[in-house]
């Protein structure tokens, strides 16, 4: 408890401010820009005042908050989420030979969120496929063919080792050396990552990812409409394009409505801002589609719910179609979860995995920790506390049941929309 005083010679008297509760960390104190430096807790005390200061004071709060701004926000964080879910997903079933795609990455999105939703210390964050993670699973599916280990168990068994460091990094409280981060940390990091979402809508140049690329006619998009004489990839890459802009155009102009003269109140120009990104998507969708003699690419979502890996046979070694050429169908796809025996012989497996999982911890652990760094920040002037140790816990619950169903794990990627 701390009682401060002010004296103003301009002023009779003295004025009191009211008392200021400090936060149940410990021992705080500034650590020289905005957070707090956290001392004094001990192993798994960090996650029981986690819990006090988040999940028992605002849950029931946050559960029962329905308002236009929680649904305004929700289709826009569901546009945010699917379609990276979706182009991650086709970009990963590349990388890993459909080990890992499209499917997988949607549910691994939703069930994350869902979960971390409901029960996280910061409901804030969302949970979604990032490039660094992506680059590993790449080079890991590499290592795992050198090696002649099989993919997914390879993959699962570094899953359970970085959920195991996520979870003694919670006990231990390791997320108080997150707090050094400094602003300049955030700001580039989050720099970064809005690059790599806005390099790839526009053009990656290490891939064919991009509105720009629309304008190659060798480009897989055009592949499906080859054999139509009338089809032009220059008319379907411009209105490509067309759409691209204006939907960014409308959505920054549709928010700029708070602050303008225009509609009957101030509830409607609200209104209006909460759902500017939604309603600009829903225009542009429908411009986009008008021109049915200019056909544009759209979101390749999967037409049924099964694993993206389609077998040649029982054994599900061998993927359809690449290697068993002739066969006209599937036998089937792969089973949902990972045979963690599945080693080809190589029983000291599990224990090599340990390794690259520590890497792979340190990746998970810096993206998280600095996502949730920003956001905490009390510029955002955020009520609702921080809670680093519980994330990193339920980080280790999704990592773990990540690696040995979907092959996948997810991150706090980015942060919800305000307005």
């Amino acid at each position: 408890m701390k009682d401060t005083t002010t004296t103003d010679d301009s002023l009779k008297g003295t004025v009191k401010t009211a008392p200021v509760e400090s936060e149940s960390f410990g021992n705080d104190e500034d650590s020289g820009h905005g957070h707090k430096m956290r001392h004094g807790l001990g192993w798994g005390k960090g996650i029981v005042s986690d819990v006090k200061r988040t999940i028992l004071t605002h849950w029931k709060g946050e559960m029962t908050n329905l308002n236009s701004k929680v649904i305004a926000t929700s289709f826009f964080l569901y546009f945010a989420c699917i379609a990276p879910a979706v182009t991650f997903g086709a970009i990963y079933g590349k990388a890993t030979n459909n080990y890992i795609g499209t499917v997988e990455m949607i549910l691994a999105t939703a069930w994350c969120g869902i979960v971390y939703a409901l029960i996280g210390g910061q409901p804030m964050m969302i949970n979604g496929g990032t490039g660094p993670v992506l680059a590993f699973s790449e080079i890991l599916y590499k290592v795992s063919k050198s090696m002649d280990v099989p993919f997914l168990s390879l993959n699962a068994w570094i899953g359970i080792w970085v959920a195991i460091y996520m979870f003694i990094g919670a006990v231990m409280d390791l997320n108080r050396v997150i707090v050094l981060c400094t602003r300049f940390t955030d700001e580039i990091f989050s720099f970064l990552i809005s690059l790599i979402f806005i390099i790839n809508a526009i053009g990656s140049p290490f891939s064919d990812v991009g509105v720009i690329h629309y304008f190659d006619m060798n480009h897989k998009a055009h592949d499906a409409y080859e054999d139509q004489p009338l089809y032009s990839h220059w008319a379907s890459a411009l209105l490509s394009l067309i759409v691209f802009i204006g939907t960014t155009q409308v959505a920054f102009l549709l928010r700029k409505f708070k602050f303008s003269p225009f509609l009957p109140s101030q509830a409607w120009r609200n209104t209006m801002t909460d759902f500017a990104v939604v309603i600009s998507i829903l225009i542009w969708s429908v411009i986009g589609n008008s021109f049915s003699e200019i056909p544009i690419e759209k979101l390749n979502v999967p037409s049924k719910f099964a694993p993206t890996f389609q077998c040649c046979d029982a054994s599900c070694t061998t993927s359809w179609p690449n290697d068993c050429y002739g066969q006209e169908s599937p036998f089937g796809p792969r089973p949902w979860v990972v045979n963690l025996s599945d080693l080809n012989g190589k029983t000291w497996v599990p224990f090599m995995a340990a390794g690259p999982a520590l890497l792979a911890f340190v990746l998970v652990f810096l993206d998280d920790g600095i996502t949730w760094h920003l956001i905490n920040h009390p510029s955002h002037k955020l009520n609702h506390g921080d809670a680093y140790n519980v994330s990193d816990s339920l980080s280790y619950f999704v990592t773990w049941c990540g690696g040995e169903f979907l092959a996948i794990y997810v991150l706090s990627s980015f942060a919800t929309y305000h307005t």
